[in-house]
């Protein structure tokens, strides 16, 4: 029998700073339910603990923050990086109109009690799988609205352990898009929202997730929307009409319900969602020459 391998300084320091896991399959934490194992995945147990964490590790360990997994596509061989599990970093507090949410904070919890305050603006939240870090990332949108409508600053963890306060003006965020620096973590999300009765809040989000239960499938894995809609048109729309609605490569199907949306079905691969997608980009350029752009990030290397 081989002897252990003895941890480095660094492995027993995140050890004392939360849960750290070697080789920890992605596939249990991303909502499309692949992608092969991280080389370290790590929980810190609060804001001091991964601040003190990413001050430690090896400056060419690349690091990657988690929410939810619910808009990235993980290889089958997995990511040689650190991934970092936010899901504690989830206070949430109301000072009048603005809200101060950790980047931890689920948008469906966040957008609850921001009804229960009495508090408009970001109802459409309370349909979107993932938390509030990766939505600023992605500039979360639906039903027409965006996080940007409403986030006024973000303190991002800078990769050299520097705290920054960013203006989210200074984010340069777009459609599905923001500007934040490269291997940085957002902690914390500041918005401004508009009074209005709890009532009318709660029937504004029952009304949206009613909307969305009747034209998506949740009820099976899945990433949300995997292509950005190009500029005036849907790209559900171009997929059904190139024909593509219904088609599966092995475990991973176009769904038959909403056709900018990849399911798995069961036992589907990171190679047969990225092969969906060749497919689809493929075809809907030849047919329309209108080249779909993924709004799924497709992180670490594929072949």
């Amino acid at each position: 029998m081989s002897a252990l391998r003895q941890k480095t300084p660094w492995q027993i320091a995140l050890g004392e700073l939360g849960a750290l896991r070697e080789q920890e399959p992605m596939s249990r934490h991303t909502t499309l339910a692949v992608g092969g194992p991280a080389r370290w995945f790590f929980r810190p147990t609060d804001r001091q603990a991964l601040l003190t964490a990413v001050s430690l590790c090896p400056p060419d360990l690349s690091i990657l923050p988690l929410g939810r997994g619910s808009n990235m596509l993980i290889p089958d061989g997995g990511l040689d990086s650190l991934v970092v599990d936010l899901s504690d970093l989830n206070e949430l507090t109301f000072d009048g109109y603005n809200v101060r949410a950790g980047a931890g904070v689920r948008m469906s919890r966040f957008a609850r009690l921001c009804a229960e305050h009495g508090l408009s603006g970001c109802e459409f939240l309370a349909t979107v799988p993932g938390s509030i870090g990766g939505g600023v990332m992605m500039n979360a949108g639906a039903f027409a609205q965006q996080l940007s409508d409403t986030l006024v600053t973000v303190e991002v963890l800078m990769r050299s352990g520097e705290v920054r306060e960013m203006k989210a003006v200074e984010l340069g965020m777009s459609y599905r898009h923001s500007q934040l620096p490269e291997q940085s973590i957002v902690l914390v999300a500041e918005f401004v929202l508009h009074p209005d009765h709890p009532d009318h809040v709660r029937e504004r989000m029952r009304t949206m997730r009613r909307r969305r239960s009747a034209t998506q499938p949740l009820t099976l894995p899945n990433c949300g929307s995997v292509f950005k809609n190009p500029p005036g048109d849907h790209a559900a729309r171009l997929i059904e009409a190139a024909g593509l609605k219904g088609l599966a490569i092995g475990g991973a199907r176009i769904s038959e319900q909403h056709a900018n949306f990849i399911v798995n079905e069961g036992e589907a691969s990171s190679a047969d969602i990225v092969a969906l997608i060749g497919r689809i980009r493929r075809e809907v350029k030849e047919r329309f020459d209108i080249e779909l752009e993924p709004e799924v990030r497709m992180l670490g290397e594929w072949l």
